[in-house]
């Protein structure tokens, strides 16, 4: 079974690692909020990437299927929460410290990363390739091994989410009020756009 861990491990990490308004929102927290809202903003995605791989290895046709029939409703509500998030960042004002490690303030990190990363359709049709790839078919699916890539899946993502989050936090110390400024608007205008090109595919 350790292969097997292994090889959901490399399916995480490949998943996970492409730059998009994840990656963007997690170095954004990172910096202005701290390594924990940044590391915590990864796991929400990393759970979202476990429960679209429980989808795929567990052959849960019904479940993929009703989310690709609604992927037009669920890119739309993603688009429109991204767009949200970017016009917040762009006019956020930069933190002077980083944010307590509290409750409610890393809940809300978590949530929002976690929603935005399920109402992305196109990941279970990533792992539905890579599972059936594996040999792991909707049919005589193997349990054990589903749910030993699955454990692995979660474990490479919230792996690369931890190093993204270590690493930025590493140069949070030497980055001034004036860049983290600057940071806020880059984002904000990058998670900006990715939200109006999600917008755009649904209504064009």
């Amino acid at each position: 079974m350790l292969a097997h861990w292994v090889k959901g491990v490399l399916i995480g990490l490949s998943i996970a690692a492409p730059v998009g308004p994840i990656g963007v929102l997690c170095i954004r927290r990172t910096l202005s909020d701290g390594r924990w809202a940044g590391l915590v903003s990864g796991l929400g995605a990393a759970t979202a990437d476990a429960l679209y791989g429980c989808v795929a290895g567990f052959g849960l046709t019904f479940v993929s299927s009703f989310l690709l029939r609604q992927q037009g409703t669920l890119r739309g509500l993603g688009g429109a929460f991204l767009c949200y998030l970017g016009v917040r960042t762009l006019v956020a004002a930069p933190a002077d410290n980083a944010a307590p490690v509290g409750g409610k303030g890393l809940a809300g990190a978590y949530v929002s990363t976690l929603l935005l990363t399920i109402t992305n359709p196109m990941t279970i049709l990533s792992f539905v390739a890579v599972f059936a790839g594996l040999g792991m078919a909707a049919s005589g699916v193997n349990y054990r091994r589903a749910g030993t890539l699955v454990l692995g899946v979660f474990t490479g993502s919230a792996l690369w989410w931890l190093l993204l989050s270590s690493a930025v936090a590493l140069f949070r110390e030497r980055v001034t009020l004036a860049a983290l400024r600057w940071v806020n608007r880059f984002s904000g205008l990058i998670i900006l756009a990715f939200g109006l090109v999600a917008l755009a595919g649904v209504l064009l």
